[in-house]
């Protein structure tokens, strides 16, 4: 049965969403995976996942996506899952500038929980809203990713702007670092071999999920 199910993957790439509860995290996760919008949701508690299989360079990539609480509470049960994390997102919202202050702290919850070599992506959400209401300009944006040496984008859950863009790029990013890692190492089995279709690292979160649901 096993063999079947690897038949129709030929990545599978965990990724992540980081960010202070509020910025639209579990809202964007929605968005790419259903394209469905709700203002009415309800703050995520502990962890939640979806999966979802998108189409890139005539590779199929099965994205495991995993949205965390953003409230303090919570870190010590989300650090566990930036281990097998391949990207992550950070997000803030463009409207609330104590939440994109917070990213340098949620950078740093990156260097020490998540591997060295994880792709990152710096995401502004709720782009949609009026000018008036903006808190964080996109140049302020843009130079902090610049600082991190990472790609950034702005969002709207809501408008459905540039949501599938986003998880695009960084599953590029991620399936990219992959195929350089397999050209470099003959032996499948080495550590970073795992996210081909037979993905030790993904086994774990599977089944931690069940326990913090």
């Amino acid at each position: 049965m096993s063999g079947a199910r690897r038949q129709d993957y030929d990545y599978l790439i965990k990724l992540l969403l980081i960010g202070d509860s509020g910025v639209g995290k579990s809202c964007l996760l929605l968005r790419f995976s259903e394209d469905s919008f709700t203002s009415s949701f309800i703050t995520t508690i502990g962890i939640d996942f979806k999966i979802k299989k998108i189409l890139l360079d005539n590779k199929w990539i099965k994205l495991q996506i995993w949205d965390t609480a953003g409230q303090e509470r919570f870190r010590t049960i989300t650090s566990a899952y930036y281990r097998g994390a391949m990207g992550i997102l950070l997000v803030y919202d463009v409207t609330d500038e104590a939440s994109f202050n917070n990213i340098r702290n949620w950078m740093r919850n990156i260097e020490q929980h998540a591997s060295d070599t994880v792709n990152k992506v710096l995401v502004g959400n709720k782009c949609d809203m009026d000018e008036s209401k903006r808190a964080v300009p996109t140049s302020k944006g843009q130079a902090l990713a610049d600082e991190f040496g990472i790609r950034f984008f702005e969002t709207s859950a809501k408008n459905n702007s540039n949501v599938d863009e986003v998880f695009q790029a960084v599953a590029k990013d991620v399936m990219a670092r992959l195929r350089d890692t397999q050209e470099t190492s003959s032996a499948p089995s080495s550590g970073s071999g795992l996210p081909m279709r037979q993905p030790a690292s993904s086994r774990p979160p599977a089944k931690k999920s069940s326990c913090c649901s």
